[in-house]
């Protein structure tokens, strides 16, 4: 096997155990609000916690990549992730699992911003666009977390054996990732210094203002699919629960080809039809208002979505290649944005006009990401 492929195999594993170790997470949050006790309102507090960990990881600590080099700085974060997975389930106050989901939430965030740098890198080197495999593999192993997380619940097990569990097989994807990465040169300080003023800002931030609206139909589909579904539609629970799990799959459907639908259609002209068919086909479920086109709505959300972030993510990581991790910190940690504030933006929206008026909102938004497509190109110069 030669370099180049077991550097595309270490930062695919870095994207597994990245997405393993959030699935799990998540799945489990249920179980750490019960052993603590907590309200909902003091649970918002602790994912507050976790959500402001990864925006300093994204926004400050990422940027580290470009001085240390992203194999210097994504291996220890990825031992990092499977190591401060497990104190969640054992801390003893509402305080101590603040203080450790923003110390995991730092390291995550620090994490995604590295790999994403070692993604670009790898396609750069490997001459041809891949970088939405990663994020497919991304997909499967937030699936596999979630899943996992669940067996071990009906099992009964506690969040403690789940997460000692998930995190001794994140540090083994990290182990042979650590054998297998590609090395990396990072840029010494003082010319980093002296470049500093000369990144393109605004270039970086209007890549950062589509990923955002991108993100928020996820979070969209995340958090107001299944509602929309079971209070406005009228669909059983069980049913409800299809949107998002159409939206997932679709997303992991749409990830796993993407590469090839980038090589046939170019960066720009995907990410302009994946804008279109994902306001297409939630404003056509909106207006038609029955449950099956409310899943087929979202189906076409995920599929329309999956390909948009890694693309932006590859052009804002080319922008000035010497300092991928210092434009993809801009660029990531607005995207994270969007996926945060987004389903807030909404629920107040939902509030005044009604949620399915509401949920137009990530419609428009991915029109306008279609329409801004043009800036994926490459810069002259």
């Amino acid at each position: 096997m030669t370099q180049l492929w077991r550097g595309r195999v270490a930062t695919s594993l870095l994207f597994l155990l990245f997405g393993t170790a959030l699935g799990a997470w998540t799945a489990r949050i249920p179980a750490v609000k019960s052993r603590l006790a907590l309200s909902d309102g003091r649970l918002s507090i602790a994912l507050l916690a976790f959500a402001a960990g990864c925006i300093v990881g994204m926004a400050v600590l990422g940027r580290l990549t470009d001085r240390f080099g992203t194999r210097r700085v994504m291996l220890p974060m990825a031992f990092g992730e499977g190591l401060l997975l497990v104190p969640p389930a054992y801390v003893d106050s509402l305080v101590m699992l603040c203080l450790v989901l923003f110390a995991f939430g730092a390291v995550h965030g620090t994490l995604n911003i590295a790999m994403n740098a070692s993604a670009v890198e790898v396609q750069r080197a490997w001459g041809g666009p891949i970088i939405s495999s990663f994020h497919a593999i991304y997909s499967i192993g937030g699936f596999l977390g979630a899943v996992v997380g669940g067996l071990f619940a009906r099992a009964g097990f506690g969040a403690g054996v789940t997460f000692l569990c998930v995190g001794a097989s994140v540090l083994l994807m990290a182990l042979w990732a650590s054998w297998w990465a590609l090395p990396s040169v990072p840029r010494r300080t003082e010319v980093l210094s002296a470049e500093s003023s000369g990144l393109p800002w605004y270039p970086l931030m209007f890549l950062g203002l589509l990923v955002m609206c991108a993100l928020v139909g996820e979070g969209a589909a995340a958090d107001w699919s299944a509602v929309y579904l079971r209070d406005n539609l009228g669909a059983s629970a069980a049913v409800a629960t299809y949107a998002f799990a159409a939206f997932s799959a679709m997303m992991t459907v749409g990830r796993l080809v993407g590469d090839r639908l980038t090589r046939w259609l170019g960066p720009v002209r995907l990410v302009r039809a994946s804008g279109v068919l994902a306001a297409a086909g939630l404003g056509g479920a909106l207006l038609i208002g029955r449950p099956v086109a409310g899943i087929i709505g979202f189906a076409c959300v995920g599929a329309g979505m999956s390909c948009i972030a890694p693309q932006v993510f590859s052009a804002a990581g080319n922008v000035d290649p010497a300092r991928a991790g210092r434009a993809l910190s801009v660029v990531v940690s607005l995207g994270y944005l969007g996926f945060l504030l987004g389903p807030i933006l909404i629920g107040a929206a939902s509030t005044v006009v009604g949620l399915p008026a509401a949920l137009a909102i990530p419609a428009v938004l991915a029109l306008f990401v279609s329409l801004g497509a043009g800036a994926l190109r490459p810069q002259p110069g």
